[in-house]
């Protein structure tokens, strides 16, 4: 599990008792553990960055968006208490502080993971192609490029979801040859993986 500077830097705000008392830690929790299970996104609350009582606005956006990142990328990599604990040991969290996240987590986390399973990953298919070719005499910075240059739009659709999404492009003469390439490659793969099976 890898997380940003930026997620760390609020992380490192949140194990600052200074920054984040421990009255303010366990709402803040509980708030973003609530927010990360609801289906429809981060609260009103959260969004308009109005804190936790007791706590400024900037440090609430900055240790909120940590937080919630940290919870997210945990449930999604499905980490342990250790893997957990380390990254906030690395982040200056007290022993208290670390024992609270873990124990909230581990109870989210079940529900968490599958509220993410339900997340669709699902590729668009090609479905169709419309090319053109054009062909550069000259642009803004040279007189002469006399160069064809081929507009590519490629018709996709989701199994999940209605309508064609059009995908465009432009190439060079090379490029183009480099994607056919590798386009034959792959269903070179895909028919050898087919027969293996």
């Amino acid at each position: 599990m890898e997380l940003s500077g930026e997620v760390l830097e609020g992380l490192q705000l949140v194990g600052n008792s200074a920054h984040v008392s421990d009255k303010c830690f366990n709402p803040l929790i509980s708030r973003v553990l609530k927010d990360c299970r609801d289906t429809d996104g981060p609260s009103e609350i959260a969004l308009t960055g109005k804190p936790v009582p007791g706590l400024n606005a900037a440090v609430f956006k900055q240790a909120y968006a940590a937080l919630y990142t940290l919870v997210l990328e945990a449930a999604k990599h499905d980490a342990d208490r250790s893997n957990v604990s380390a990254v906030l040991e690395d982040c200056k969290f007290a022993p208290d502080r670390i024992e609270a996240f873990s124990k909230a987590f581990e109870s989210a986390k079940p529900e968490l993971r599958a509220l993410l399973s339900n997340i669709g990953t699902q590729f668009r298919h090609v479905v169709d192609v419309d090319w053109r070719l054009d062909y550069f005499l000259k642009n803004n910075h040279l007189d002469k490029m006399n160069e064809p240059v081929y507009m590519i739009t490629l018709k996709t659709e989701a199994g999940d979801q209605q309508g064609v999404k059009n995908i465009q492009f432009s190439c060079s003469i090379e490029q183009l040859q480099d994607m056919v390439g590798k386009l034959k490659d792959a269903t070179k793969s895909m028919e050898k993986l087919a027969q293996s099976t």
